[in-house]
């Protein structure tokens, strides 16, 4: 198929500094809409997967924010003796940080229990993506049920990842004034951060490139990672946005994904897949 119209730069070193990086991460992710937007086949395909986890997840934020009062009661004892004022304000800086770990929570692990069930829509997004780019370098021809198992493992370990990460600021936010406006903000860029790693993970799989080798390279181009993790992750902080914006993530991040790998459209000659390594001698 002939090329789209969507340039990737062909060498990472064309994309000097982060905030360049930054900037072209969240034009891949506007890329990503736009890339299915003119293929509706391909955009409920990706929304399938997206709906059953929303069902599930919303289901469960609706619930903490219900109770988050009672919550906050129980996460701060210690508070129980102060003035009233005192005690009103620990409690709802519980509350907002017991929503904001909730929130990194629900969208990292939405993408990952997404991820593992769609797993076979989003590979055939991403071989359509390529096959219009015109990249079409060695592959691996892996079972489904390998990706299901790699994509069940990575979730997992991105999601205790996560958590590592969130103690802390779950903690920060008590903290007065900071808790309520810089603890945010790196809640954000965190979230962002897990969410890229796991919608680029298709384009790498598909190339027999696990997590940890993935989150090496990405290191390196961390903000382009961030560029496109944020705003979808902040856009599925709003309720049910998240079946469209996944679908349109997953796209974008096959283009950070070949942008990562240094491949560029028409890059590469079409070759036989290779068989898996557990078929190999």
């Amino acid at each position: 198929m002939g090329s789209s119209g969507y340039h990737l730069p062909g060498h990472p070193t064309e994309v000097p500094g982060v905030v360049r990086d930054f900037i072209t991460g969240v034009r891949y992710f506007g890329q990503g809409f736009g890339l299915l937007v003119r293929r509706p086949r391909l955009l409920l395909i990706g929304m399938l997967p997206a709906v059953l986890t929303t069902v599930v997840l919303l289901g469960g934020i609706i619930a903490l924010i219900a109770n988050v009062g009672h919550l906050a009661a129980l996460v701060t004892p210690f508070a129980n003796g102060w003035p009233s004022g005192g005690r009103q304000f620990a409690r709802l800086a519980a509350g907002v940080a017991l929503v904001g770990a909730a929130a990194v929570l629900g969208v990292v692990g939405f993408t990952a229990v997404t991820l593992t069930i769609g797993g076979p829509f989003y590979e055939h997004i991403a071989e359509q993506i390529e096959d219009d780019l015109g990249v079409t370098v060695q592959e691996l021809n892996l079972p489904w049920w390998r990706q299901f198992l790699a994509g069940v493992r990575d979730g997992i370990v991105l999601l205790l990842r996560s958590l590592i990460f969130t103690a802390p600021l779950f903690l920060a936010g008590f903290l007065p004034v900071v808790g309520q406006s810089v603890v945010p903000v790196l809640v954000a860029l965190e979230t962002g951060w897990f969410m890229a790693l796991e919608v680029v993970a298709v384009p790498f799989y598909r190339r027999g490139i696990g997590l940890r080798k993935r989150t090496k390279m990405l290191r390196r181009r961390r903000m382009l990672a961030v560029g496109l993790g944020l705003p979808a992750a902040l856009l599925c902080m709003i309720p049910l946005m998240a079946i469209v914006v996944m679908p349109a993530a997953f796209a974008g991040g096959v283009l950070v994904a070949l942008d990562t790998l240094g491949l560029s459209p028409g890059r590469g000659k079409r070759s036989a897949p290779r068989p898996p390594k557990a078929a190999r001698r």
